[in-house]
């Protein structure tokens, strides 16, 4: 009886094991997307040890002010961006929406913002791409704004990569 018993719990336990390895297994998978989130990526420094992720890194130095402004192609378009993780989207002047293939008379500026300068008025847009040197995001959520002296590289972009820091004057981002 006590040798059936035994058998049972270890094979129980042998179960319970097995589950728990395919369980975790199974987690440390990336997540199904419908949309490729980054595309053509070459990575730019590898990892420091075999068991460390490797990401794709690029690094950009701050201007004299402490600002981040990078040259990014929207929708193809050569467009600056200023990095602003203040700004909830990446947000386009109409002039760089212009250049990107957004007609100014097909946006709808339905949308109230405050910014730096004060309130005006914003139309929502979806980004085709947004590419800045080997990284590439897809179907980015932005909004045009009145009154804007530069464009803005917001959290709808910085907000999907592995990483990104400011440190010693410089941007470091992680794909």
């Amino acid at each position: 009886m006590v040798g059936w018993a035994l058998r049972w719990v270890l094979l129980c336990c042998g179960i319970a094991i097995l589950a728990d390895g395919i369980v975790n297994r199974f987690a440390a998978l990336p997540p199904h997307q419908s949309t490729p989130p980054v595309a053509d990526a070459q990575p730019a420094a590898a990892a420091n040890s075999a068991s460390a992720p490797a990401f794709n890194t690029i690094v950009f130095a701050a201007n004299r002010q402490g600002h981040v402004v990078l040259q990014a192609a929207i929708n193809g378009a050569p467009v600056r961006l200023l990095v602003d993780t203040g700004a909830s989207l990446v947000t386009l002047t109409p002039e760089d929406a212009r250049a990107a293939g957004i007609e100014p008379r097909t946006l709808a500026f339905s949308g109230r913002v405050n910014t730096a300068n004060g309130p005006t008025r914003m139309a929502p847009v979806k980004l085709r791409e947004v590419r800045i040197e080997q990284l590439s995001l897809y179907d980015v959520p932005a909004a045009v704004l009145e009154h804007l002296d530069i464009s803005l590289l917001g959290m709808s972009f910085l907000g999907r990569l592995e990483s990104y820091e400011m440190r010693d004057g410089k941007l470091t981002i992680n794909w």
